[in-house]
């Protein structure tokens, strides 16, 4: 469900998934255990939002290693791993790769819901941020070539007379070319507009005047 994201626990071992997953329950979570990073990654990809909750150490392939993953596979999910004493090296590299937090085992179980929930939160902002990008994606799509240059041109913030120097048109053609961009982006302002294409920018897309 997209109002309730998953906790995703992913352990190799049988009693720690249990245990956690018995807080985690408790606390009204949802919860979905996996007993190895591989098992997690062949669903990961078209997962929703929610938490990953990772052991560091595992056979195979570790939590490092699969968290390195899911950056590129579905990165709206928020990865927390588990450490054992001795491996905070390990965490902070987890965190420079881009892990929401870690914990210490053993676990102090108020800090853990604490951690999970704070995950489970950033994981639905980013899946919300997510679809507001696609669709002023989707809006760019919409707008023909020429509506395109005029975008661009705006968001860099020229004015008028001069996009139709640059255009080779009139100052009257750009003010209709205008109307029709801000109508098709949905924009009711010039700022709006703007925050709409460095939106698309932060999240990785192209500059509006070379998506073709």
């Amino acid at each position: 469900m997209a109002d309730a994201p998953l906790v995703h626990v992913v352990d190799d071992d049988a009693g720690v998934r249990d245990s956690l997953m018995v807080l985690l329950e408790s606390a009204g979570l949802a919860v979905r255990a996996y007993d190895s990073a591989a098992a997690f990654l062949a669903v990961a990809a078209a997962l929703d939002a929610g938490c990953v909750l990772t052991d560091v150490r595992m056979p195979n392939i570790d939590g490092l290693t699969m968290q390195r993953q899911l950056a590129t596979l579905n990165p709206r999910l928020a990865v927390v791993v588990m450490t054992g004493h001795g491996d905070v090296p390990i965490a902070v590299e987890a965190l420079k790769a881009g892990a929401r937090d870690f914990l210490e085992k053993p676990f102090d179980e108020e800090r853990l819901i604490t951690v999970v929930t704070e995950a489970l939160a950033a994981s639905r902002r980013a899946r919300d941020e997510t679809g507001a990008v696609d669709a002023i994606t989707a809006r760019i799509a919409s707008l023909t070539p020429r509506e395109r240059e005029v975008l661009d041109r705006l968001a860099a913030g020229q004015p008028n007379k001069t996009i139709a120097y640059d255009l080779g048109t009139s100052p009257r053609t750009v003010e209709v070319q205008r109307a029709r961009v801000m109508e098709k982006m949905n924009a009711r302002s010039l700022a709006e507009l703007v925050r709409m294409v460095l939106a698309v920018e932060r999240a990785g897309g192209k500059p509006p005047g070379r998506l073709t």
